[in-house]
């Protein structure tokens, strides 16, 4: 592999899969010669024949164009395979691939269940191929810098709590257009692993594991939407309060609400017995720049700054290896790992069980809600709690 270029396919040619577009554009001017972008996948001829003509303005070729997935995989040699199509499909098509002989990279939440997502890592697993999860907020300087300040350097001192809480109020559209995202069987949620997949990650990387979840989901407006000439309902939650405690004893309380009229609100603060971390973000992909370290004697420092220190604490090569090329950008950023991983023989930094553990915070979300109490994590892990996931999997076939 470290004499030829990596064959490379993009499966999914919608919205996020123009980032991970770039990301590569990003990659090969950096690095040519590391991979080939050898085809692309959509079910929309239009938007995979936009892509490959987009490819062909950095690539030398454009990439071979299919509409089905069995086709590619049929028609060239791949190595490595980027997936961003809906989350049921992430699965079925993770495990076509892997049989393949390819490696894969799949957007957030790897998969759409526990179930799917273990269904994932069995297969790369016998297959002897990566699976990586497509999780880009953690990879940024402000998260490896927060991290490092947090659990490196103790900042905050003995972690205690958080609190990342969001309320607002969105006036229903009378146009809006019924979308996959919207269907439980077909998205298995709403923004609990949708956007929350990246605050699931994020407190794992920066807090460890979660012992326990109880949670409180609604859905408090009835949103209607359009598909075709009926109107069908939105399916997802609206609002939900999480309380989540970490096996160090850290206990946080995430809230979100989209149906709070009135007065909006987002406040996001990390504990610890030597002070916060207070964010400037939102409560699914902070810390940002503007986010602030205070000390209990009210003593400030911006992220900017602990940057600066944490970017000066790394040698040469860690530097290289975190941010290669200088990239700062987390979806050029996991891009590039998956096929450092492949080039190096080395697993990527966020692979399937990292999806998986991130993955099941949320779903804990759902199952405490759904089961009316408090559930361990090892249960929701186990696949013993799955009362709101076993529907989905009934139906893809998964039990």
């Amino acid at each position: 592999m470290a004499d030829s270029p990596i064959r490379l396919a993009l499966v999914g040619c919608g919205g996020m899969a123009r980032g991970h577009l770039r990301a590569y554009a990003a990659i090969n001017e950096k690095e040519p010669g590391l991979f080939d972008l050898a085809a692309v996948c959509d079910p929309v001829r239009e938007r995979a024949d936009e892509f490959a003509q987009q490819a062909s303005q950095w690539q030398a070729a454009a990439p071979k164009v299919y509409t089905k997935l069995e086709s590619m995989l049929r028609g060239g040699d791949i190595n490595a395979v980027d997936i961003c199509t809906p989350h049921s499909l992430h699965h079925t098509h993770g495990v076509a691939c892997l049989e393949a002989g390819a490696h894969v990279l799949i957007e957030k939440p790897i998969g759409i269940t526990i179930r799917a997502t273990k269904a994932l890592i069995k297969a790369g697993e016998k297959a002897g191929r990566w699976v990586a999860t497509a999780e880009n907020c953690r990879r940024g300087p402000y998260h490896r810098t927060a991290r490092w300040a947090i659990q490196d350097q103790k900042l905050l001192g003995e972690l205690r709590m958080f609190f990342a809480q969001h309320a607002s109020y969105r006036q229903p559209d009378p146009d809006s257009q019924w979308h996959w995202r919207c269907s439980f069987l077909l998205g298995g949620g709403g923004m609990v692993m949708d956007s929350g997949a990246h605050f699931c990650d994020t407190i794992r990387y920066l807090f460890g594991e979660v012992e326990s979840v109880h949670a409180v989901m609604r859905q408090h407006q009835k949103w209607p939407l359009k598909k075709g000439s009926r109107t069908v309902k939105d399916e997802r939650e609206d609002t939900w309060v999480a309380t989540i405690v970490f096996e160090s004893g850290l206990t946080g309380v995430w809230s979100w609400t989209m149906s709070a009229p009135g007065h909006d609100f987002t406040k996001v603060v990390y504990y610890g017995s030597e002070g916060c971390l207070l964010d400037s973000g939102d409560v699914f992909h902070g810390p940002f720049q503007g986010a602030r370290f205070i000390a209990k004697d009210g003593t400030e420092s911006s992220i900017e700054e602990v940057k600066q220190d944490y970017l000066a604490y790394l040698t040469p090569e860690q530097r290289e290896r975190l941010f290669p090329h200088g990239f700062e950008d987390g979806v050029t950023l996991e891009c590039y790992d998956l096929l450092a991983a492949i080039r190096d023989n080395r697993p990527p930094e966020v692979d399937g069980e990292a999806g998986l553990k991130a993955k099941a915070i949320a779903e804990a979300i759902f199952e405490s809600s759904h089961a009316g109490r408090s559930v361990a994590m090892k249960d929701v892990l186990s696949g013993r709690v799955d009362g709101y996931q076993r529907p989905i999997d009934e139906k893809l076939g998964l039990v």
